[in-house]
C-alpha cells in the first residue's frame, strides 16, 4: 500500500467551495507537490483557472462529468501522471459539482493499472450549510457526495443560525454516520484533517452500493440540467455588467444552482473574478492579468430552465 500514490477526491455540490478548499491545499506550506484534476460540467473551463500557482501540473477535463463521459479522461490522465512519478506526492481530483462520487471512486478498484498504482484515501465532500438541505430535496448528486464521504466540511457556516446548522448536520448524519464531520468557514482547516487520512473504507461503501465495483454501474443525471457559458475576446464594462448580473440573479436565481466568471476590466490589471450560488454573489479582483495572457471575459452558468439566448445576449451587451 505505502508505495501506491495517494489520491483524495474532493466533492460537494455547485458552489460549495471545493475550490477554495483546493486553494487553500495547493498554498500552505506543508513542503508536499500535488497533481491536481479539475473537472467542469461546461465547455468553457474556468475552475483550472481559479486554481492558484496553476502550473503544468493542472490538468483540465471539460465538457462533461467525471463520473460519465470523462471517465476514460481521468484514467488516461492517472496512467500519464503515474510515469511521472517523483515529481508529485499525491494526486486530488476536484469533481464538477453533478458528479456523483462513486464512479470516480470505482475506477481506483476497476482498473487494474490504476488500482496496481494508485489507492484512493479519502472522498472529501463541502457542503454548502444554506442550501444542502435544499439539494438534497431535488438534487440526488448531492445525497451520494455526502453518503460516500469519508469527511465532510459543514462550509459557509457564518450564512446560517445555529439552529439551522444543527438541523443541516443532522440531515447530514441520517445519511452517513460514519463521515467526520467538520464545521469550516470559507474552507478553513488543518490540512490534516483532510490529507492522508486513509479513511476510504471499501467495506462500508459496498454496504451501502453493493453493485458499486460492477463496471456497469451508471450515473444519471437531472435531464433538466443545462449550462452555459459565453465568452467576450475582450474587455467588459463594469458599469453594464454589475446592473445586468444582478439583475439576472435576482430574477432567476432559483433556477440558477451556480454562476461564475473571470472579467477583464478596462484600465485595471487585475482579473475580475466572482462567483454565484442562487441569488448570493461575490466577486473581487484576483491576481494580475500575466503579460503573455490574453485579457478575454469569461462566464458560466449551470442550471435549469436556464433563458440561454437572453443571457448570452445580455452579457455580450456588456462588452466595453
Amino acid at each position: 500500500m505505502s508505495d501506491k500514490i495517494p489520491v483524495t477526491v474532493l466533492t460537494g455540490y455547485l458552489g460549495a467551495g471545493k475550490t477554495t478548499l483546493l486553494n487553500r491545499i495547493l498554498t500552505e506550506n506543508h513542503g508536499r507537490r500535488y497533481a491536481v484534476i479539475v473537472n467542469e460540467f461546461g465547455e468553457v473551463g474556468i475552475d483550472n483557472e481559479l486554481v492558484v500557482g496553476a502550473d503544468e501540473e493542472v490538468f483540465e477535463m471539460n465538457n462533461g462529468c467525471i463520473c460519465c463521459t470523462v471517465r476514460g479522461d481521468l484514467i488516461r490522465i492517472v496512467e500519464g501522471l503515474m510515469k511521472r512519478r517523483g515529481k508529485f506526492d499525491a494526486i486530488i481530483i476536484e469533481t464538477t459539482g453533478l458528479a456523483d462520487p462513486a464512479p470516480v471512486a470505482q475506477t481506483f478498484f476497476v482498473d487494474q493499472d490504476v488500482q496496481a498504482k494508485a489507492r484512493l484515501d479519502a472522498i472529501v465532500t463541502v457542503a454548502d450549510a444554506k442550501w444542502l438541505s435544499t439539494r438534497l430535496k431535488d438534487a440526488p448528486e448531492a445525497k451520494s457526495q455526502i453518503a460516500f464521504a469519508d469527511v465532510i466540511l459543514v462550509n459557509k457556516t457564518d450564512l446560517v443560525s445555529e439552529a439551522e446548522l444543527l438541523e443541516v448536520e443532522a440531515r447530514i448524519r441520517a445519511i452517513n454516520p460514519y463521515a467526520r464531520l467538520i464545521r469550516t468557514l470559507k474552507c478553513q482547516i488543518p490540512l490534516s484533517e483532510v490529507l492522508d487520512r486513509g479513511a476510504f473504507d471499501l467495506d462500508r461503501i459496498l454496504d451501502l452500493e453493493p453493485d458499486f465495483l460492477d463496471p456497469g454501474h451508471h450515473h444519471h443525471h437531472d435531464e433538466a440540467m443545462q449550462s452555459i457559458s459565453v465568452t467576450i475576446d475582450g474587455e467588459v464594462d463594469p458599469e453594464r455588467f454589475m446592473p445586468w448580473i444582478n439583475d439576472i440573479v435576482q430574477r432567476d436565481g432559483p433556477d440558477i444552482l451556480r454562476s461564475k466568471g473571470i472579467l477583464a476590466f478596462p484600465n485595471e490589471p487585475k482579473r475580475f473574478v466572482y462567483q454565484g450560488v442562487h441569488m448570493i454573489l461575490d466577486g473581487d479582483l484576483q491576481r494580475d492579468w500575466r503579460s503573455d495572457e490574453k485579457r478575454t471575459s469569461k462566464i458560466v452558468f449551470i442550471g435549469r430552465n436556464l433563458k440561454v439566448d437572453e443571457i448570452r445576449k445580455g452579457f455580450l451587451a456588456c462588452k466595453a
